[in-house]
């Protein structure tokens, strides 16, 4: 591996395959790339019915805030959004220390130090795929450990998205920064829209969950005003 794909907490060394044997740097190169070429952004380490955590393939690498991804378990296809990212160590009693060192500098000199880091990202759960139709219900089970995450493609956005229930989700989701998550999404949402059939469709999209977030939130005209203001503060998508 290069310098920049230093993998979450897996040394240079050693690497552990999908049977939990390990494997020589060779081999984990060898993995490595392999994850690369089938898309896949990261793997669950943690995980229940309405969230899961998963470590990022490359360190300080984790999808976007707000983006929809996609997790194979258990033969179903989990739908969820990243609301959170963190880089930490993956010792829980060594924290990194402040070196007055450039990244460059540290991983010339140092390069151990980047062994020792992981980056993981939290996903907030949508529903799953059934007959490739979004189902906007959590899961019967949730995703299992060391399942893979992979990024949403554009047309899978477009179709998840095309359901106002999501924003419902969203808004009712709890411990969660949720009109920053909202907005995200809306974004990742009309962007898809804006590459694919221009922005007078992604115009039109936009007023018609423009008009679901006022039914929903009727009743907290504060919020709803922050919300459309930031909306209209956008411009061209």
């Amino acid at each position: 591996m290069t310098e920049g794909e230093v993998t979450g907490t897996r040394s240079l060394e050693s690497f552990v395959d999908g049977d939990g044997r390990f494997v020589p740097h060779s081999r984990a190169q060898e993995i490595d790339a392999n994850a690369a070429a089938t898309g896949r952004v990261g793997e669950v380490v943690e995980s229940s019915t309405t969230t899961l955590i998963a470590e990022a393939r490359r360190l300080h690498h984790a999808p976007d805030f707000g983006a929809f991804v996609r997790v194979e378990s258990d033969g179903r296809d989990l739908i969820g959004v990243v609301h959170n990212a963190s880089t930490q160590s993956s010792e829980p009693n060594r924290r990194p220390m402040a070196y007055g060192k450039t990244e460059a500098e540290l991983r010339a000199e140092q390069p151990q130090i980047f062994e020792l880091l992981r980056t993981q990202f939290e996903v907030f759960v949508l529903g799953y795929l059934h007959d490739d139709s979004m189902v906007h219900l959590f899961p019967p089970q949730p995703a299992r450990i060391h399942s893979f995450v992979f990024p949403c493609p554009v047309e899978q956005v477009l179709a998840v998205t095309e359901d106002p229930q999501f924003l419902r989700s969203l808004l009712e989701a709890t411990g969660l920064p949720t009109d920053e998550l909202l907005l995200a999404t809306l974004r990742h949402a009309l962007k898809g829209r804006a590459d694919e059939a221009g922005e007078t469709k992604a115009g039109q999209y936009l007023v018609r969950m423009g008009a679901e977030l006022s039914r929903l939130l009727r009743d907290d005209y504060d919020r709803l005003s922050s919300l459309v203001r930031r909306i209209t503060s956008w411009g061209q998508v």
